[in-house]
């Protein structure tokens, strides 16, 4: 079976080098040659744990191969996978036109019968006329089904969520899709779900904005619970016990960024909203998970009568642990207001700051430790959850700042620590410390 995917961001790319992994013989298709020859290489176009050292594993296998000619990869594929992106429209629509122009290369140059499987998170019902425009548009007398798979993947630990997934979704029209797919993930030996092709997408929107809305859902309890003085760690552990509810996506912070949830809630939304009805719930979570995003910067502003001049050290960038992806991340319009108020950031991240380089390119400092960044600072931002910031003892804070006052917008720290230590401490859902003298 000749597999090929399209696309080589975070989906297309991992469900390219997992598929190889199990054995499988992988094209994928890219547009750019230097970008294909460095993977060739091994060296992945994205910071994701594992995904290098598969690449080049796989390569060297030949089971593995990159190309920038469609034409010949399309030509005689049995399964194609598109795994482009889908961004989000100024409306909050999703733009399909990279499923689409992948559709268009399809139908020009397959010349045996195959399966296409949409891979990326497209809204409900673009199967369907993802299948419609390959049998209009295909050149050659050839049968060409549609099948969706949506992926289930987090950054940071994409591969190990592909390679050892809870669950296998594919939606299908005929019992030849649902045998083709069978057969490419029988070697991963995981559950699998099957149903038509609206439901598989519908259940990648409806899980991706359940946890959305389970994050902005403790953002709000800990807001609340700093007013009527209830501890939000101690609240979530104690939900955590009930089977029903579990332990997972129930850490209070500044909110969710990345690729997916922000646009996959906005999508639902508009979607929701074209259809002549409104998710009140997703409204919800959306309006939230915006307001979250500036909850320590508020803080801030309480505590400081003006930011004007102030060296705010800025610890994270990126919009979690694991991952070099900027996308909705909390850092970029925290920090744009620190500049507009005429604060000097000086900012630290183990493996964002090349990107964030490309937004702020001379406005503010990078440096190469928190320890720099710390170092005579007024006051700190913690907006990503490291292991380097988190392994930061609150000594460090209280011996290189000008005046150590934390904002922890990811409760890196226990509020027992923060007691015995000389810091001001000011986080999400717990009372803050004062501590200075």
């Amino acid at each position: 079976m000749k597999i090929v995917v399209a696309g080589t961001g975070y989906v297309g790319l991992v469900t390219g080098a997992c598929h190889s992994e199990v054995g499988h013989y992988v094209t994928c298709v890219d547009i750019d040659q230097s970008k294909v020859e460095k993977m060739k290489k091994g060296i992945s176009p994205i910071y994701e744990p594992g995904l290098d050292e598969l690449l080049k594993k796989n390569h060297d296998a030949g089971r593995l191969d990159f190309t920038v000619d469609y034409k010949s990869a399309y030509k005689d594929a049995d399964v194609v996978f598109i795994g482009v992106g889908t961004p989000e429209r100024e409306d909050g629509s999703a733009n399909l036109d990279y499923v689409f122009n992948v559709c268009a290369q399809i139908a020009e140059n397959v010349e045996k019968d195959c399966l296409v499987v949409v891979k990326s998170t497209v809204p409900i019902g673009t199967n369907d006329k993802v299948e419609e425009f390959l049998q209009e548009n295909a050149k050659n007398n050839v049968h060409i089904e549609v099948a969706s798979n949506p992926e289930f993947l987090a950054q940071g630990t994409a591969v190990v969520d592909t390679l050892y997934a809870k669950r296998i979704v594919i939606g299908v029209e005929s019992t030849n899709a649902e045998n083709v797919l069978r057969e490419v993930y029988e070697r991963y030996n995981q559950p699998i779900v099957v149903t038509n092709r609206r439901s598989a997408e519908m259940i990648k929107y409806a899980s991706n904005d359940f946890l959305a809305l389970k994050i902005s859902f403790m953002n709000e309890i800990a807001n609340f619970c700093e007013i009527v003085g209830a501890d939000v760690e101690d609240v979530a552990k104690g939900m955590s016990f009930d089977p029903r509810i579990g332990d997972k996506f129930l850490k209070a912070g500044i909110g969710y960024g990345g690729s997916c949830f922000p646009k996959d809630t906005k999508a639902l939304h508009w979607l929701a909203n074209d259809n002549g009805y409104e998710l009140k719930t997703i409204k919800a979570t959306i309006e939230v998970n915006q307001n979250q995003k500036y909850k320590l910067f508020r803080l801030a502003k309480q505590r400081f009568e003006t930011l004007k001049g102030l060296k705010v050290a800025v610890l994270g960038l990126t919009f979690k642990p694991g991952t070099d992806d900027l996308r909705e991340a909390p850092s970029i319009p925290n920090v744009r207001r620190l500049l507009d108020e005429g604060a000097e950031v000086v900012a630290y991240d183990p493996v964002g700051m090349d990107n964030f380089k490309r937004i702020f390119p001379s406005e503010i400092k990078y440096v190469n430790t928190p320890e720099e960044t710390l170092k005579d600072a007024d006051l700190a931002f913690i907006f990503t959850e490291w292991d380097e910031i988190k392994s930061l003892d609150l000594s460090v804070y209280a011996n290189l700042m000008k005046t150590p006052i934390i904002f922890d917008g990811r409760n890196c720290y226990k509020i027992t620590d923060t007691e015995k230590s000389q810091v001001e401490y000011h986080s999400v859902g717990r009372k803050a410390i004062l501590n200075i003298k």
